[in-house]
């Protein structure tokens, strides 16, 4: 499911938490111990046993390859504050709206006479909470990212090429695609 749209929610998700995650290895482990209730579901998790999980609660193993470090930072924020992440989608969801930066290829159908080749725009636009609402279900529900990003390609055409009915009326479809790099804000 991962894909650069999903991430850059993941990655603004994140930006909103009111307290540092734990940093420490054994405050981690203890952590996830906490949220999944086994060793072997931590285990699981991040791509090691059981056994290891027990030795880094204990202390007994303190520097984990950086594969491993890096997944249990990534199991932790993922399950960090789930109270305040819930509360910013729900505001961005029904009011406040997010807001995408992004350089990627533009395509778009138009009318005859119009020209249609794709181009690499630099774009940071504000979609309506209409359109948080439907990327935070399409996430919610397990989408791919082609489905994230038509949802996005959607938003921008509606709100950036046709400046909410105002102008490019004839245009139908835009297409989202070559990102180079994407970043969300709600």
């Amino acid at each position: 499911m991962a894909g650069e749209i999903d991430d850059a929610l993941e990655r603004a998700d994140q930006e909103h938490f009111t307290k540092a995650p734990p940093k420490g290895l054994r405050a981690r482990i203890t952590y996830l111990l906490k949220q999944l209730g086994s060793a072997k579901a931590v285990a699981e998790e991040i791509g090691v046993t059981a056994d290891s999980v027990n030795r880094y609660r204990r202390g007994a193993r303190k520097n984990p390859p950086e594969d491993v470090a890096a997944r249990i930072d990534a199991a932790v924020r993922a399950r960090w504050q789930p109270q305040v992440r819930r509360r910013r989608r729900q505001q961005a969801a029904t009011s406040t709206g997010i807001t995408i930066e992004t350089r990627a290829r533009f395509g778009y159908t138009a009318p005859v006479g119009s020209t249609d080749d794709g181009r690499f725009r630099r774009l940071t636009v504000r979609l309506p909470a209409s359109y948080a609402q439907r990327l935070f279900d399409a996430r919610q529900e397990g989408a791919d990212d082609r489905t994230l990003r038509d949802i996005v390609a959607e938003g921008f055409k509606e709100t950036y090429f046709q400046d909410n009915g105002s102008r490019a009326l004839g245009l139908s479809e835009v297409a989202l695609t070559d990102i180079d790099y994407l970043d969300v804000e709600f």
